[in-house]
């Protein structure tokens, strides 16, 4: 039987859940995801949790913040002006936004808190600073 490698093009269901339990993401219901081991097409923590599986096999691996969305960085919070959103726009805290940085780069933000005319935006992912745990079934492996 062969072994999930470096390269290996793999399908594989998944449950992600925080250390409270809480489910943040699953493939139930849906197609495995697929991707190719080693490629950064997952976090590493996810690559590197699929390496010396086989098929059929079940594993629930746990990654640290630092191999998965990164650590919670305080420098990724700003405040703009609640006139600099469109009209139309309702500025509430967790609504998902978007602008462009200084460098002409897409980056998604959620509106963090409304004080006033304040607001505070936080480009960290939603999963930033947490450890992660995943409940993996390899389904196919493709060379």
């Amino acid at each position: 039987m062969s072994k999930v490698t470096e390269g290996s093009k793999i399908k594989v269901h998944y449950t992600g859940k925080l250390e409270d339990g809480t489910k943040f993401d699953s493939s139930a219901g849906r197609d495995p995801l697929q991707f190719t081991v080693g490629q950064g097409q997952v976090i590493k923590g996810f690559d590197d949790g699929v390496l010396d599986m086989e098929v059929g096999d079940n594993k629930t691996i746990t990654i640290p913040a630092e191999q998965a969305y990164g650590e919670y960085r305080e420098e990724l919070i700003t405040k703009v002006k609640a006139d600099q959103f469109p009209d139309n726009f309702e500025v509430k805290q967790g609504v998902r936004v978007q602008a462009r940085s200084p460098e002409n780069q897409l980056v998604q933000f959620v509106i963090k808190e409304v004080d006033g005319d304040d607001v505070k935006l936080d480009a960290n992912h939603e999963l930033a600073g947490k450890t992660l745990i995943f409940d993996l079934e390899l389904v196919e492996i493709n060379a």
